[in-house]
């Protein structure tokens, strides 16, 4: 898939990207923090119109009035940042922050709807095309590095359960059985105060991995959909190949995967997706006790994230999906890995930055 700022643009996670990078770049210089202080404002308004609350001060002074602040003068913001030529560790920063704001169980926060208004959007259009011209963003629209994987939990654990066949069938039994009730115990108006499973991933209990980013450590470190902020972590390296691989690089790619092994979770993922997205009507993801008899694993590439994540992928006039809580370069594997617990590597966290601590 050709990488350009059309497609950079084109979806929420990709918006994102562009404007958290543009945020990072304004607050190196005084004038660029006052631009960050604009987009601020505007997100904050962006996310609820009706509140221009005061912010609040220390002492007897008088709390200033919030300054006008919309699409308008976030684009005049972001026009006026100066743009440095993209860095690995600042592109990364970018795009941990996009996948970090990535929510599928309440609406967009004011700086994704900021993102997607037509004024900022086009506002946007400069850092994406400095973006997509990037060397340090290239490996984006890579396949799977069948070479290089690291599985990444936060237990360590690199191995695939004992019962794969049987992990496959569990999932699909509890998935239609939540459909079941959900349709009989939850209210069919999508507006209803109701949330559940909001994911579309395959079994948490299979074997994911991510590539190596070099001395920085395993992607799966740095890019998590709803973290816990864990501090520690063990990378285990994994061998997987060859294998037959799905590769997701764009919303026709998760479609294509939807239409061909279609499972209906209309009345789970109602509420929880009719919020994130604003759609009404029925929803579908993949059947991955179906797909795992076509391949070995399925992997999502970084741009395949940014432009499918937190958005409705339609299916056909009725049906449509919502690829969520996969993390960028995830790859789910369907069989049996060998993984290498004498090469685990520690890693701890200190002050938002990864380092190997010792092996394992």
């Amino acid at each position: 898939m050709p990488f350009d700022a059309e497609l950079l643009l084109s979806g929420p996670r990709g918006r994102r990207l562009c404007f958290e990078y543009a945020r990072a770049c304004a607050d190196d210089t005084q004038a660029g923090r006052d631009a960050s202080a604009a987009l601020f404002w505007a997100a904050h308004l962006a996310s609820d119109p009706a509140d221009r609350g005061t912010l609040l001060t220390i002492g007897d002074g008088a709390a200033p009035e919030p300054p006008p602040a919309g699409p308008r003068e976030a684009a005049a913001a972001l026009r006026s940042v100066t743009l440095p030529l993209p860095t690995q560790e600042r592109l990364r920063e970018a795009l941990g922050a996009s996948v970090d704001r990535a929510m599928y169980w309440q609406r967009p926060d004011g700086e994704d709807l900021l993102a997607a208004t037509p004024e900022v959007s086009e506002a946007l259009r400069p850092i994406a095309e400095l973006i997509a011209a990037s060397p340090g963003a290239q490996w984006w629209t890579t396949p799977v590095a069948v070479d290089d994987q690291w599985a990444a939990p936060w237990d360590g654990a690199g191995r695939a359960p004992d019962d794969l066949t049987g992990s496959l069938n569990e999932w699909h039994r509890r998935t239609m059985e939540d459909e079941e009730h959900a349709a009989r115990e939850r209210a069919s108006d999508p507006n209803a105060n109701w949330s559940g499973i909001w994911w579309s991933i395959p079994p948490h209990d299979l074997v994911r991995t991510t590539r190596s980013l070099g001395r920085q450590g395993p992607a799966r470190l740095w890019f998590e959909e709803d973290s816990f902020g864990d501090d520690s972590a063990v990378a285990t390296p994994v061998e997987a190949y060859p294998a037959r691989v799905i590769e997701i690089t764009g919303p026709e790619d998760w479609a294509d995967l939807c239409r061909r092994h279609p499972l209906d979770v209309s009345a789970a993922r109602r509420h929880d997706w009719f919020r994130v997205t604003g759609r009404v009507g029925a929803w579908t993801i993949p059947d991955w006790r179906s797909v795992a008899v076509e391949a070995d694993a399925v992997h999502l590439t970084v741009l395949g994230y940014l432009t499918t994540a937190t958005r409705p992928i339609e299916l056909d006039d009725e049906r449509a999906t919502v690829l969520a809580g996969w993390n960028p370069d995830e790859t789910f594997w369907f069989r049996g890995t060998l993984d290498r617990p004498a090469e685990a590597v520690r890693w701890e966290r200190h002050e938002d930055e990864w380092r190997a601590a010792s092996p394992v």
